[in-house]
């Protein structure tokens, strides 16, 4: 159930009491601009009502000054005086009355004033009290509305305890009716387990029996069996011995075959390597002498090369024939003459008739030395 909240205490009594405040109080600054143009406006209420105060009093006392003077001049008039005094002019006269009569509406607008300043104090107290009555009947009215949402709160929250406790009250209800009901089951169970065990004994029983008698029949039938398997053993027995020297006699003449075959497979098979042995060295010579023709023609024998020098070098070849490396492996003593074997071979590569050879001499004919004399390449 959703409450209401409770509203604001600011919010109660506040709206009428604040515009009739403020109604009055400028009905009083226009009240005192109307009647006393003269005097000088202050920011407040209380300030005006002041400056006019001590205003009236300083126009009262003229005024009572003026009216002693008269009494004096009146005064003047008794036949006991000596010496008449002499009679203010009409002019003078009316100065004083004109006095006078302002000092009276002075006071008169500051009774007014005072009156109305009065009564705004009067309304200002009232609202405030209004507002005061309001703002304790809304603490009031909310105390009430929360003691009420606490009241109900507590009854949902007992009404929540006691379905809880039903609820619990029927769950445990529940677990006993289904303890009940398994325990019912368990026992019905077990009679018909005790049943289906008994029933089972007694077919075990009649198994049993039956297998024995099976057991026997089936022991008859084999001594029976291992009688005629013995008889049948005997006679594959000699079968097979005759059999094994049948396949002796058999075995050792495809030995003797083999061996002849494999002795005439030996012979041809080193003539065979033989005659790729010399072939693949008839190979390697052709492609050396190929290797050795090309330098030939590549080299240019340093001027001043004698015979007697001699420098190897020592070539690594790819798998197209390029060179990949040329090495010194033994120098002629001559740095030129040296450079300039190693500048033949890089300029008679590549040599691609290492291609055309089989594969195992290729890798046997890509490393290999040349031996440099003038007039030979070896």
């Amino acid at each position: 159930m959703a409450i209401k909240p409770p509203r604001d205490p600011q919010d109660v009594g506040y709206t009428w009491p604040t515009v009739l405040a403020v109604a009055v109080h400028l009905l009083v600054v226009l009240f005192s601009l109307v009647s006393l143009p003269s005097s000088t406006a202050e920011p407040d209420s209380s300030s005006i009502v002041q400056a006019t105060f001590v205003s009236t009093e300083t126009f009262t006392d003229q005024a009572q000054q003026t009216t002693d003077q008269q009494a004096a001049l009146n005064s003047s008039t008794d036949p006991d005086e000596a010496e008449p005094a002499p009679e203010p002019d009409a002019s003078e006269q009316e100065a004083l009355q004109q006095q006078a009569d302002e000092a009276a509406a002075r006071e008169e607008a500051q009774a007014r004033a005072e009156e109305q300043a009065r009564e705004l104090q009067e309304a200002q107290a009232q609202a405030e009290a209004e507002a005061q009555r309001r703002e304790e009947e809304a603490q009031r009215l909310a105390e009430q509305q929360e003691e009420a949402a606490q009241a109900r709160e507590e009854a949902q929250r007992e009404a929540e305890a006691e379905a809880q406790r039903q609820r619990e009250a029927e769950a445990e209800a529940q677990r006993q009716r289904e303890a009940e009901a398994e325990a019912q089951r368990q026992r019905e169970a077990e009679a018909e387990a005790q049943r289906q065990r008994e029933a089972e004994a007694e077919a075990q029983r009649q198994r049993e029996a039956e297998a024995e008698a099976q057991r026997q029949r089936e022991a008859e039938a084999e001594a029976q069996r291992q009688r005629e398997a013995e008889a049948e053993a005997q006679r594959q027995r000699e079968a097979e011995a005759e059999a094994q020297r049948q396949r002796e006699a058999e075995a050792e003449a495809q030995r003797q075959r083999e061996a002849e075959a494999a002795m005439q497979r030996q012979l041809e098979g080193e003539a065979q390597a033989a005659a790729n042995a010399q072939q693949a060295q008839q190979a390697a010579n052709g492609f050396i002498n190929i290797v050795r023709r090309a330098v030939e023609q590549a080299w240019l024998i340093p001027a001043g090369a004698s015979d007697a020098m001699s420098a190897t070098i020592q070539v690594r070849l790819g798998p197209s024939g390029e060179v990949l490396l040329t090495t010194i492996a033994t120098s002629s003593g001559d740095s030129a003459f040296d450079r300039s074997a190693m500048q033949a071979v890089e300029h008679a590569a590549p040599f691609s008739e290492l291609r055309d050879l089989p594969a195992e001499q290729q890798r046997n004919l890509r490393q290999f030395n040349l031996r440099f004399t003038p007039g030979d390449v070896r």
